[in-house]
Order: structure tokens, then C-alpha cells, then sequence
């Protein structure tokens, strides 16, 4: 394992070819964006390229693959991104665990074993790395990568309302937005509910409790509520905001059941509590404001862990 700088990044994607991009599981705009963006950036140079992801791409995000096809050919060169730990790749990666040549992440946090590994933890996005990636191959900006990282981005800051948002942010968002359509992409991402989410979020607003005196906010999302609603990803997406946006609170936590018995734990903070170090307590981490692990039991027991935690926390 050994940490490189982004110049040396650029050489190895230069001197390598046939790349397989690895995503997150349950991928977000973040993931997505930045690895269909290196995805395109490599193919202009030349290179063959696929980006492999777990499940399908949520459907308000289908445009990141309208000009996306995958190609055929035998992967020799393995690159992860916006993956903070190997238990993060999605259930179809596990092959290629062992074999990551490159990992490119902004999770202070990281612990991929790779055989190389850039991490910009300053970064309020991965997006924004394989930005700088794009401006040292000096490749043109064009629709299709414009669209990704602008997607990657604006997602990974709540449309640049999170406190990990930079004048860098913006710098890099304002240069893309020439490019795409930034006002669809917004309208898609933050602006729009289909029925199924709107029920899952009045069913979640429902099991939202308060501890810690008020300052931690939990709601969940069980099997049970999520064959009601026959719900996908595309009804979770955004559910995680929830309870941190509500008056008093310094910690919101979102728990979210899986067919196999554990709990996928987002935590959300404020006022300098940090999220990160919450979770590294269950083997998860992330960011200071933003981060996740995953626990196995039932919704009693897990829950009663992180009120537990939340209360020795705050």
C-alpha cells in the first residue's frame, strides 16, 4: 500500500489500460458521478474503461449512463472511488477486493488495502479530485463528464447547503455548469418526489424519537415499512437529512434495515459533533459531519446501542 500524490495518480492512469471502476454499495450521486466522469475521461484518452456498480442506477439519476455503454474486454487495472473501506463495495465486487490497483477517495477516514491510494480528505467530494484529475490530463470538459461531477458534487453537499461546501466547491461547480444542464440536474435531484418516496417519508417522520435530551434524533426504516411500500433505493435516497435538520438537534441518526439482519446506520451532525468518530466505534467512519457503519441485530437491540452511544456522546 503505498500513498501517492495526484501528479503520480495521473501517471498511472496514463501509463495503464483497461480499467474497471468500482463503485460504493447502495451508490450514491457522489460515487456515481466521479466514476463515470474518470470513466469518460479515460476513454477520451484512449483507454478502455467500464464503471461496475451494485444494483441498478437510481432512476432519477439514469441520465449519468444516456451516453454510457459498456465495453468488452478483460480488466487488468482496478481503481476504486468514494470508497471509504472494503466492506463499502457493492456484493458483486468481492472478487476484485484483493486486486485494487488504485483508490481514490475523500474519506479522511479510508482504509482500502490498495495497492496504491490517494485520499484528499479537504475534498467535499470525490468528484471534485477526479475534477483536478481531468484538469491535469488537460481534457476537455464536455456534456456527459460535466453532467457526472456536477451530479457528484452538488449531491455530496446538499446542493452546497452542507458544511463540507468550499470556495473550491464552488469554483469547480461554477465550471461546470456551462456544460450541462445544472437546473435539471438540481430539479431532479433535490426537487423532485415520486408517490412511493413522499409515503416512505411520512411513514419515517412517524418513528422519529428524541434522546440525549433532544439533541439526537432517530428514525428508521424497517423491511416491514419497505415491502408495504414495494420501496427501492430511489425511495431511501435523502432520508438520511431527516432528523439533523430538526431544531435542537446535534445528532441525527437513520437506520435502515436490511434483508439480512443488519442495520445500515447514516449519521448526520451539527455544531461540531463529529460523525465520524461516532461511528468508527461500530467499524464504520466517513466525515466529520457525515458518516455510516452497519450493525447486525434487531431493531430493539441496535437501536438501544446507539441511544447508548448517542447519550455518552453528547
Amino acid at each position: 500500500m503505498r500513498q501517492i500524490t495526484l501528479d503520480e495518480v495521473v501517471s498511472l492512469l496514463k501509463e495503464n489500460d483497461d480499467f474497471l471502476i468500482l463503485t460504493h454499495r447502495y451508490p450514491d450521486g457522489d460515487t456515481l458521478g466521479s466514476s463515470y466522469a474518470l470513466c469518460h475521461i479515460l476513454r477520451k484518452m484512449g483507454k478502455k474503461a467500464n464503471v461496475l456498480i451494485d444494483g441498478n442506477l437510481p432512476k432519477l439519476m439514469s441520465y449519468l449512463a444516456d451516453d454510457y455503454e459498456e465495453l468488452s474486454f478483460e480488466p487488468s487495472y482496478i481503481i476504486s472511488v468514494d470508497v471509504a473501506a472494503p466492506a463499502l463495495l457493492g456484493e458483486n465486487m468481492t472478487q476484485y477486493k484483493d486486486k485494487i490497483n488504485l483508490c481514490i477517495d475523500h474519506h479522511g477516514s479510508n482504509t482500502m488495502d490498495a495497492e496504491n491510494i490517494y485520499v484528499d480528505a479537504n475534498a467535499a467530494a470525490a468528484s471534485e479530485i477526479i475534477f483536478e484529475i481531468l484538469e491535469l490530463c488537460d481534457i476537455n470538459i464536455d456534456k456527459d463528464i460535466a453532467c457526472a461531477l456536477y451530479t457528484g458534487i452538488s449531491t455530496d453537499t446538499g446542493c452546497f447547503c452542507y458544511s463540507n461546501t468550499t470556495e473550491r466547491t464552488h469554483i469547480y461547480a461554477a465550471k461546470l455548469m456551462s456544460h450541462c444542464d445544472w437546473k435539471k440536474i438540481n430539479r431532479k435531484n433535490f426537487q423532485t418526489k415520486t408517490r412511493s418516496k413522499l409515503k416512505m417519508e411520512r411513514m419515517v417522520y412517524d418513528t422519529m424519537e428524541f434522546y440525549a435530551g433532544g439533541k439526537c434524533s432517530i428514525i428508521y426504516i424497517t423491511q416491514s415499512m419497505i415491502k408495504m411500500l414495494n420501496a427501492g433505493d430511489d425511495e431511501m435516497e435523502g432520508l438520511a437529512s431527516i432528523p439533523s435538520q430538526v431544531e435542537g438537534v446535534l445528532m441525527g441518526i437513520t437506520m435502515r434495515e436490511k434483508p439480512d439482519g443488519i442495520f445500515k446506520i447514516s449519521v448526520r451532525t451539527n455544531e461540531g459533533i463529529n460523525a465520524s468518530d461516532f461511528c468508527k466505534q461500530f467499524g464504520g467512519g466517513g466525515h466529520p459531519g457525515a458518516a455510516g457503519c452497519t450493525i447486525k441485530g434487531d431493531l430493539a437491540s441496535v437501536k438501544y446501542r446507539l441511544i447508548k452511544a448517542c447519550e455518552e456522546t453528547l
